[in-house]
C-alpha cells in the first residue's frame, strides 16, 4: 500500500481540499530550455550541464536578473570542486541567501553568489584583473561581451597585490592551496599590468615558468626557501610597477 505524504503547511491548498496525485514523470514537469553560451570551455560533463540547466531554472522562478553567469573551478574537468561560483547580473535586490538554500537543499552543493549590475560588472572587467581571469572560463545564460577596454586603477591593484604579501609573512604555516591561490593572485596582477591577456591556463603557464616548478607542486607544498627567494624577487617587481604609477 503507497503512502502519499502532503506538507501540513502547503501554499495554496486549504485543509479538506481535494487534490489530483499523479506519477512524477517529465511530463508533468515543465522545464524552460536555456541556450547557453560556452567561453572558454570545449568539453563538459553531461551531469555537470544538467545541474546548470537545473540551477537556471531554479533561479529564475525565484529572482529577477539580466543575466547568470557560471564560473570557478565547477568548470574544471573532473569533481574535485567545493561549491559552485554564480554570478548573477541583476539591478534589483532579492532573498539570494533563500536561493542559496533552495540549491543547497535541491542538489546537495553549495552556491557562492557575486551580485553586479551590468555598470559594475563592465568597470571590474576592464580595472581589476580577477574579473578577466573569472571570465575567461564561463558558462552563461545570455551572451556577454569580453571586449572591454583596460582602464587600471594602480590603487586597487595595490590593495590586491597585499594580499600576496601573506605568502613571504606566513610561508611556513601555508598549505600548499593557499600558497597556490597567493601566486596565482600575484602574477594576475603583474600579466595584467604588463597589458597581457588572462585565463587561468596562461596564468598557470607563466608561474611554471617564472619559478620553474609544476603548479601539482606548489599544490602538494613541496616547494622550499628557493621558492619563496624567487617569490620576494617577482613581488617586488610587481609592488614597483604599480607604485610606478601611483600618483
Amino acid at each position: 500500500m503507497d503512502q502519499i505524504y502532503i506538507p501540513k503547511n502547503r501554499a495554496g491548498f486549504n485543509g479538506g481540499e481535494y487534490v489530483l496525485i499523479l506519477p512524477l514523470s517529465s511530463q508533468n514537469i515543465k522545464k524552460e530550455k536555456f541556450k547557453l553560451f560556452f567561453y572558454g570551455i570545449s568539453n563538459l560533463e553531461k551531469i555537470k550541464l544538467r545541474l546548470i540547466e537545473e540551477i537556471f531554472n531554479l533561479i529564475g522562478k525565484n529572482a529577477d536578473f539580466e543575466n547568470i553567469i557560471i564560473t570557478g573551478s565547477f568548470l574544471e574537468r573532473g569533481f574535485c570542486f567545493n561549491d559552485i561560483d554564480i554570478l548573477l547580473v541583476s539591478g534589483k535586490k532579492g532573498d539570494y541567501e533563500n536561493i542559496k538554500g533552495k540549491i543547497e537543499d535541491n542538489f546537495g552543493i553549495k552556491a557562492h553568489f557575486l551580485i553586479l549590475n551590468n555598470k559594475e560588472l563592465a568597470s571590474g572587467l576592464s580595472s581589476e584583473p580577477l574579473y578577466e581571469m573569472m571570465l575567461s572560463k564561463c558558462i552563461s545564460l545570455k551572451r556577454i561581451s569580453l571586449n572591454v577596454k583596460r582602464k587600471i586603477n594602480y590603487k586597487i591593484l595595490d590593495l590586491a597585490l597585499l594580499k600576496s604579501k601573506t605568502l613571504i609573512d606566513n610561508f611556513k604555516i601555508l598549505n600548499g592551496n593557499e600558497k597556490y591561490y597567493l601566486v596565482l593572485n600575484m602574477i594576475s596582477i603583474l600579466l595584467f599590468v604588463q597589458g597581457r591577456k588572462l585565463s587561468k591556463e596562461i596564468i598557470n603557464r607563466e608561474i611554471e615558468k617564472l619559478f620553474s616548478v609544476k603548479i601539482s607542486e606548489i599544490k602538494n607544498n613541496f616547494v622550499d626557501i628557493k621558492f619563496l627567494k624567487r617569490y620576494k624577487q617577482i613581488y617586488n617587481k610587481t609592488f614597483n610597477k604599480i607604485m610606478e604609477n601611483i600618483k
